[in-house]
């Protein structure tokens, strides 16, 4: 049987090469402005053989930063950082899309010029985070008011519109992982009582609004969803996943949007969480490219094209350690282990000396 990660995909209108996605990896490689080096343009360049590069999480706003050394996309500096990224990615042949993100409760005031963090409620993340004051506590957040609500998505429509002028193929909102939008989704993050809160419909509804402010920029067709149904990171909950993210898919279909990315990892991976998966049913529900994401293989990914569980499957931690992924895919090469010790250092060490297959040992 011919094998399904090398065939072309339509994703909107994005046109891409193979189903072998990158998924978006926070690395920690821009500067201390949160603008991207010609480091991070090596980076991607050298894995611009994915059919699509999801670059990673990337601030819409001062208040939604918190990860240091993350990148940003609200100034005229971090602008012009990512033109130098597109404009290599694209003469290598490859295509690159920008996650939008915001990371709601999960910031610090140590990035917030002492303001609290963000969130649906006030509700604390939990664990504890790295600010450049070194690691503390997460902080109970100030929940955001409807007007302060207005302004958030004011600033992902900014983003968006400064993604384009970086020369972006399209853009990715970040829907997950226990930052903001995944907090107003999720009834264990989300207590409102307003608009915003309650049942799955009213706490889609700030997703909705993200999503046409965007696709108002950029036209459905090159913009994408990221949603973690499951992902306990940071403690994040919810009572009824299953008709919370089947909610989420069905209202997201009206916008004609490129693709739904699907981070629920297989059992076995770190971030698995037990009971039923969610990806099916969002799969049945949603109408264009689906994409899953969390713990696959080569095989088990050509094995979830086969069955039509997904269109493409992104691929995290192998393309880390492995800028060519989709050659030895091709080939059947090895691939290289990954080094956890430097995901999210700051220098060229374990981001782009990885060996390439034909100088690997």
């Amino acid at each position: 049987m011919e094998k399904q990660l090398f065939k072309p995909l339509k994703a909107g209108a994005l046109s891409l090469d193979n189903r072998i996605v990158m998924a978006p990896l926070t690395r920690g490689r821009a500067d201390v402005d949160g603008v991207p080096t010609r480091l991070m343009a090596e980076y991607y360049t050298q894995r611009a053989t994915a059919g699509l590069i999801v670059a990673e999480a990337t601030a819409v706003s001062k208040r939604g930063y918190g990860w240091v050394q993350a990148p940003g996309i609200f100034t005229a500096a971090q602008v012009k950082g990512w033109q130098i990224v597109t404009d290599a990615v694209h003469k290598a042949g490859g295509k690159i899309v920008l996650q939008l993100w915001h990371m709601g409760r999960a910031s610090h005031p140590d990035f917030l010029n002492g303001q609290l963090p963000v969130a649906p409620s006030a509700i604390a993340a939990e664990g504890h985070t790295t600010t450049p004051q070194g690691i503390k506590d997460y902080v109970v957040p100030h929940a955001l008011d409807l007007d302060e609500i207005k302004m958030t998505i004011a600033d992902y429509r900014r983003g968006a519109t400064l993604a384009k002028d970086a020369g972006f193929d399209g853009v990715e909102i970040h829907s997950a992982n226990g930052y903001l939008l995944d907090e107003f989704l999720r009834d264990g993050a989300n207590k409102r009582d307003d608009i915003y809160g309650g049942s799955a419909e009213n706490r889609v509804r700030l997703l909705q609004q993200v999503t046409e402010a965007v696709t108002g920029i950029w036209g459905g067709d090159r913009v994408g969803v990221r949603l973690s149904p499951r992902n306990p990171y940071k403690g994040m909950t919810d009572s009824d996943p299953v008709n919370t993210f089947g909610v989420a898919a069905e209202k997201l279909n009206p916008y004609g949007l490129a693709y739904l990315h699907s981070m629920e990892p297989l059992p076995g991976h770190r971030l698995a969480a037990e009971g039923e998966r969610v990806s099916p049913v969002m799969r049945k529900i949603f109408k264009e490219t689906f994409i899953v994401n969390g713990g696959y293989t080569q095989d088990l990914a050509e094995k979830a094209l086969e069955n039509d569980e997904a269109d493409a499957v992104a691929f995290g931690v192998p393309f880390i350690a492995n800028p060519d992924l989709v050659q030895r895919f091709k080939t059947g090469a090895p691939l290289n282990p990954a080094d956890e010790s430097t995901f999210y250092t700051h220098d060229a060490h374990g981001y782009t000396d990885y060996p390439l297959m034909a100088k690997a040992s």
